[in-house]
C-alpha cells in the first residue's frame, strides 16, 4: 500500500469503459481547479477505437479511444489511475489486467457486487506489488485542487459549496461515497476543507481500509487533521484503533461509526451496502465508537454532534498555529452545456432541421400526426403511409389504392431497360445492395422513368390554356421539346401498354374527375396520326392521371398541387416503385451468383 499522497495536478487516468457524464465532471473539475491538462488521457472500450468529443472548460477536444487496455496504457504511459466502470461481471478481470500494467499505480472499481473471491484476489495481488485498489462499490475519491475520480463530490455547484476547488487542510476517508458528499459540505462549513477524500467502498472486503487511508493521510504534511467516518458491520476500524494505540498516527482524528440504531432491531439488519450488516456485539457501531475513543480518536455522542467535534478540533490547531489560513480564491465559471441551458430557459438556440412529416420524440413514433399504433390498428397501407408522409394528410381509400397500384405497375419492366441493367452489372461486379440499388436509380431522368413530373406539368398547362391537341403538339415541335408522357420503344396503337390501360380503367371506376387523362388521350389520338409509336405511356398515364387525383379530391390548392409538380413528388413515386424491382435484380443475379459482366465485341460497333 502506498504512503503518501496518490494524486496530484498532473495526475491521468485511463477510463474504462465509457460514460460521458462521469468523464465530463471530471473534465469540467479540471478545469475549475485550473489544470492545464485534462485528467482523462484516455478511454478503454473493448472492441472500439478513435475518439471521443467532450469539453475542457470553453474548449472541445478528443480524448483518444482504445480497444484494450494494454494499448492504452502503451499510448500514454503517464497516466498511472485507471478508473473501472464495467460492470459486476467484468470488473475484477479487468482491474487485474490493469493492475498488472506497469503504469497503473492505483485502481478505482466502481461497481458493486464484485465476487467477493475475485476481491480478495485484486486485494492480495495490489498489496504484494504495492499499487492501490478503491473499491469495488465505491464512488472514488478526490485531491482537492488537483484530481477526482468520476463522479466523486458530484455535481460542480456541490463541489463549489464544498470548497473542493482548492485544497484545505482535512484528509477525509470514509466507506460511503454518498455520505462522502455530506461530510465534504460539513468539512468545509467549519474548516478550511478538504485536502484529500477517499471513499473505500461498502462491500464486505474493500480493496484498501480505512486505516490505509488513514496512515497515508498521516505522513502528507499538507493534511492537518483527519476525518474518518465508518458504518457497522466488519472490524476494519479496529485496525485503526490499533493504529491510534500503537502510535502510529500523531494528527488529531475525528471519528464516527454510524448504525447506532441497529440496536433498535430485535434482529440482525442488512443496511444499504453489502458490509453494513449487524453482526455480533464488537461489529455493532457502540463497540466501534467506545473503542476509537478509547485509542484517543475524538467521537462525538451522535452523528449530529460530529460536525461540533471536527469544528473544535480544527479551531484548537488553528489556535496552536498549526494551521495556516488558505487563501480562498475565485474558481473559473464553468460554461453551461447548452441543453442545460435551453431547459433552464436560460438561453434559446436556433434548431438546424425542420420536420413536418413525422416525430419520434413521444411514445411511439408519429406520421404526419397519426400515431404508428392507429396506422395498423387501422389497417391502412403503403399507399396511406405515403399520404401521410409525402402530402401530410390522409387521402380519400381510392387515391391511396391508386397510389399502390401506380408501384405495382412500376415495380419493374424486365431486366433490359437501363435501370436493371445498371443494376444488373453493379450486383455482377461483387458490389453490397445499395451500390447496386443507387447504380440503376442514378440512370432514372428525362430519358428514363423521369418524365412523369414533366407529363403532368406540360398536359396540366397545355388543358388549363384550353389548347387544342394540335396546338399543345405544334408548339411543343416548335420549341424543339418532345411531349413527355408520349412515345415507346415497343408499344404501338395498336399493342397498347397494359400498364396505362389498367390505370386509365381505375380512374374512369373511382376518380371523380379524369379531365387532364382525358385530354391527354386526345393528345394521343393527334400523335398516332404521325407515327404508330407515339402512343401514351406509363409516364404520362400516371402524370396527368395524379393531376386528376390531386384536383378531384378537393385537399388541394392550386398553388399546392404546382408545388407538388415542381417538387418531384411524382417522380418520386417512380423512384420507389423501381427501387422494388432493382432490389429483385440484385438478390436475383447474387442468388444465381452471375459472374463480372463483360459486354460482348459483336455488340459494339468499333469506328474511327
Amino acid at each position: 500500500m502506498a504512503t503518501g499522497q496518490l494524486f496530484s495536478r498532473t495526475t491521468q487516468a485511463l477510463f474504462y469503459n465509457y460514460k460521458q457524464l462521469p468523464i465530463q465532471r471530471m473534465l469540467d473539475f479540471d478545469f475549475l481547479c485550473g489544470r492545464e491538462t485534462p485528467s482523462v488521457a484516455g478511454i478503454i472500450n473493448p472492441g472500439a477505437e478513435g475518439f471521443q468529443k467532450l469539453f475542457f472548460g470553453q474548449e472541445e477536444i478528443a480524448i483518444p479511444v482504445h480497444s484494450t487496455i494494454e494499448a492504452a496504457s502503451a499510448a500514454h504511459p503517464t497516466a498511472d489511475v485507471f478508473i473501472n466502470f464495467a460492470s459486476y461481471r467484468s470488473a475484477a478481470a479487468s482491474s487485474n489486467l490493469a493492475l498488472k500494467q506497469p503504469t497503473i499505480r492505483v485502481v478505482a472499481i466502481i461497481a458493486e457486487g464484485v465476487p467477493e473471491s475475485d476481491t480478495k484476489e485484486l486485494i492480495a495481488y495490489a498489496r504484494s506489488n504495492n499499487k492501490v485498489v478503491i473499491g469495488p462499490a465505491t464512488v472514488g475519491g478526490i485531491q482537492a485542487g488537483a484530481f477526482k475520480i468520476g463522479d466523486t463530490a458530484g455535481t460542480i455547484d456541490n463541489i463549489i459549496q464544498c470548497k473542493l476547488y482548492r485544497p484545505g487542510s482535512v484528509g477525509f476517508v470514509s466507506k460511503s461515497g454518498g455520505m462522502s458528499n455530506e461530510l465534504y459540505n460539513t468539512i468545509a462549513r467549519v474548516t478550511d476543507g478538504i485536502y484529500e477524500g477517499i471513499a473505500i467502498g461498502g462491500d464486505v472486503f474493500p480493496g484498501s481500509t480505512l486505516s490505509d487511508h488513514v496512515l497515508r493521510f498521516n505522513n502528507i504534511p499538507q493534511i492537518k487533521m483527519i476525518v474518518v467516518l465508518g458504518e457497522l458491520g466488519g472490524r476494519d476500524e479496529y485496525s485503526l484503533v490499533e493504529a491510534l494505540k500503537a502510535g502510529k498516527i500523531s494528527k488529531p482524528v475525528c471519528a464516527w461509526v454510524s448504525g447506532t440504531c441497529a440496536r433498535l432491531f430485535k434482529s440482525e439488519v442488512q443496511f444499504g451496502h453489502a458490509g453494513a450488516k449487524s453482526g455480533g456485539e464488537m461489529e455493532s457501531a457502540q463497540a466501534k465508537n467506545q473503542a476509537l475513543m478509547d485509542a484517543g480518536a475524538v467521537v462525538p455522542t451522535s452523528y449530529e454532534a460530529f460536525e461540533a467535534s471536527i469544528k473544535e478540533t480544527f479551531a484548537k490547531l488553528a489556535d496552536e498555529g498549526k494551521i495556516s489560513p488558505v487563501k480562498e480564491i475565485t474558481p473559473p465559471q464553468i460554461p453551461e452545456d447548452l441543453n442545460t441551458a435551453i431547459k433552464s430557459g436560460k438561453v434559446r438556440a436556433p434548431t438546424h432541421i425542420i420536420s413536418t412529416i413525422s416525430d419520434d420524440r413521444g411514445e411511439e413514433p408519429c406520421y404526419a400526426g397519426v400515431p404508428m399504433s392507429s396506422i395498423v390498428e387501422k389497417g391502412m397501407g403503403v399507399g396511406d403511409v405515403i399520404s401521410l408522409l409525402w402530402f401530410k394528410r390522409s387521402l380519400p381509400r381510392y387515391c391511396t389504392q391508386f397510389i399502390e397500384i401506380c408501384i405495382m405497375l412500376c415495380a419493374d419492366h424486365g431486366p433490359c431497360v437501363s435501370g436493371a441493367h445498371n443494376t444488373i452489372v453493379t450486383a455482377r461486379a461483387g458490389k453490397d445492395l445499395v451500390s447496386s440499388l443507387v447504380s440503376g436509380l442514378l440512370t432514372i431522368g428525362p430519358r428514363f422513368g423521369g418524365a412523369v413530373d414533366d407529363a403532368a406539368r406540360y398536359f396540366k398547362d397545355a388543358y388549363d390554356r384550353k389548347l387544342t391537341p394540335y396546338e399543345f403538339v405544334e408548339s411543343m415541335k416548335k420549341k424543339g421539346i418532345r411531349v413527355p408522357g408520349i412515345g415507346h420503344r415497343i408499344k404501338r396503337g395498336d399493342n397498347r401498354d397494359k400498364r396505362v390501360e389498367l390505370l386509365q380503367l381505375f380512374a374512369r371506376t373511382n376518380f371523380p374527375s379524369t379531365k387532364y387523362m382525358e385530354y391527354a388521350v386526345e393528345v394521343e389520338t393527334y400523335t398516332l396520326s404521325k407515327a404508330n409509336n407515339l402512343v401514351m405511356n406509363v409516364d404520362g398515364a400516371i402524370g396527368t392521371l395524379f393531376m386528376d387525383l390531386l384536383a378531384g379530391s378537393g385537399m388541394f390548392t392550386k398553388q399546392e398541387i404546382d408545388e407538388i409538380v415542381s417538387i418531384g413528388y411524382l417522380n418520386g413515386l417512380f423512384v420507389l416503385a423501381r427501387s422494388i424491382g432493382l432490389i429483385g435484380h440484385t438478390f436475383d443475379q447474387k442468388r444465381l451468383k452471375q459472374p463480372l459482366y463483360r459486354h460482348p465485341w459483336e455488340d459494339v460497333l468499333y469506328t474511327k
